[in-house]
């Protein structure tokens, strides 16, 4: 059986007197493309904040795998950029790049988080420094030609098309060497070449080995992608299962359709 990377229970998400998410369960295996999926404010984006550290949950557990230690490793209490250093790392509903800086260095610093040079380092500019800055660049080049933006290198974030503005946030997220890949709502806004692109993207990724959990509204592009798909409505998972399993859930098709369909 493959091995959780990231395994979350009882997950809950209270705002004053709001539950917005209900003693969630969640696992991504290695290597799996899964999909998280729901009406709007079911509590998707809310659940992915938990994970990654944005938000700190009521209760529950989130744990995601360390191969290095051999064991399961709890996110409770850690800071995104911690959360990042464990393994995990996201793109966003809206794009946040770093519009004013170059297509290079937004992917070099998605690296940093690798790096073992601090400030001093930086400061006196020694060899080792050095050698780690030209890693740093050179694996930034090997990053955008995978994912397709070596022509966009030196231009300005702000001045790439929409398209490649979404596959530069992965690139991004990439380049923390994550072993979950966390996309919340990847094709939002793309036309339907870009969508396609970006369905052969993220398959391209995932036959790497990379383990993907993924946000999204394309039903379409979440059917061709997703081995496994949880299905969440007001803060509660309502159904899991295969592409096919979740289609013809009439749970599922009562959420998306607001009414009582037969069993």
């Amino acid at each position: 059986m493959a091995q959780p990377i990231l395994h979350v229970t009882g997950l809950t998400m209270d705002f004053g007197g709001i539950r917005a998410l209900n003693n969630i369960d969640l696992d991504v295996n290695e290597g799996e493309i899964v999909a998280l999926i729901g009406p709007n404010g079911a509590g998707k984006t809310t659940f992915f904040n938990c994970v990654t550290g944005i938000y700190q949950p009521t209760k529950g557990e989130i744990n995601v795998y360390n191969k290095h230690k051999g064991r399961q490793i709890s996110l409770l209490g850690m800071k995104p950029n911690q959360v990042t250093q464990q393994g995990l790392a996201r793109t966003f509903q809206n794009i946040r790049l770093f519009s004013q800086m170059t297509v290079l260095e937004n992917v070099m610093i998605g690296r940093h988080c690798r790096t073992k040079s601090f400030i001093i380092g930086a400061l006196l500019r020694d060899k080792r420094t050095l050698r780690e800055e030209e890693e740093i660049i050179q694996k930034s080049h090997q990053i955008l030609e995978k994912i397709g933006l070596t022509r966009y290198e030196n231009e300005f974030a702000k001045n790439l098309p929409y398209g490649a503005q979404r596959r530069l946030e992965i690139a991004r997220a990439l380049a923390t060497e994550p072993v979950l890949l966390l996309l919340d709502e990847p094709a939002a806004g793309m036309n339907p070449q870009e969508t396609i692109e970006l369905v052969s993207l993220i398959q391209e990724i995932a036959a790497e080995g990379q383990s993907i959990l993924l946000i999204e509204h394309d039903m379409k592009l979440v059917m061709s992608l997703s081995e496994r798909i949880f299905v969440m409505d007001y803060g509660k998972r309502i159904a899991e299962g295969t592409p096919e399993e979740i289609r013809h859930d009439p749970a599922v098709i009562k959420a998306y359709l607001g009414e009582e369909v037969d069993a």
